[in-house]
């Protein structure tokens, strides 16, 4: 596991870009700044999103048109984007949600293990008790009903209270708010599970990443 000072000075400038993208997110949503760079400012994780599917495309043809059907659509839009800048952030943090909602809940149904449940085993390769499998399926839970609760917050906001008040939630706060919950799942893990049965806060956010990044596609 790497601990050494370079994943260290790579994560904290990952987190400084994040937290710059999330000032400037909030100052563009509550009307400041000029309309074509936070409309910029707002495509760019979709843009970033499309790309990396596009990458996984194995026919070459298939990329090249997705990029020139994107920039159309992209020319096509972007004057009602500019005019609807909070919106286009709205639908950016609720698209966000409702995908990770789906993410983690649909693991609950069906004869398939949850996801953390999954992400578990990944990190003890001998396999895990049933109260930790137990624990695991509840924290899955947690994790769907904060992430379908944050989508009817922010959507709440959106619809009835000023921009300033949305964005700041939506913007601002999602960030700490994840955090609080990765902080409240390591202390309710240090109450209900013994000590060789729970990894380190490091080794959980390290098994989030690879549990829930895509597969890789082989051509």
């Amino acid at each position: 596991m790497p601990t050494g000072p370079v994943p260290l000075l790579r994560g904290l400038a990952v987190l400084l870009l994040f937290a710059a993208w999330a000032v400037a997110a909030h100052f563009g949503s509550a009307g400041g700044g000029h309309p074509d760079i936070n409309t910029t400012l707002g495509v760019l994780p979709l843009v970033f999103v499309a790309g990396l599917l596009l990458w996984r495309q194995s026919a070459l043809w298939l990329r090249i048109a997705g990029v020139l059907a994107g920039v159309l659509l992209l020319a096509w839009l972007w004057p009602q984007l500019r005019q609807n800048v909070a919106l286009l952030y709205y639908l950016q943090h609720l698209g966000t949600h409702i995908a990770l909602g789906i993410l983690f809940g649909r693991t609950l149904f069906g004869p398939g293990e949850a996801l953390i449940t999954r992400i578990a085993r990944t990190v003890f390769r001998d396999g895990i008790s049933q109260r930790k499998a137990r624990y695991t399926r509840q924290v899955t839970v947690a994790w769907t009903a904060f992430f379908f609760g944050n989508a009817g917050v922010s959507t709440l906001l959106f619809l009835f209270a000023p921009a300033e008040i949305w964005s700041i939630h939506a913007n601002l706060l999602t960030g700490p708010l994840i955090g609080l919950m990765f902080l409240a799942e390591h202390l309710v893990r240090l109450r209900v599970l013994p000590p060789e049965e729970r990894p380190s806060f490091l080794t959980v956010i390290q098994a989030y990443r690879a549990g829930t990044r895509p597969t890789e596609r082989t051509p």
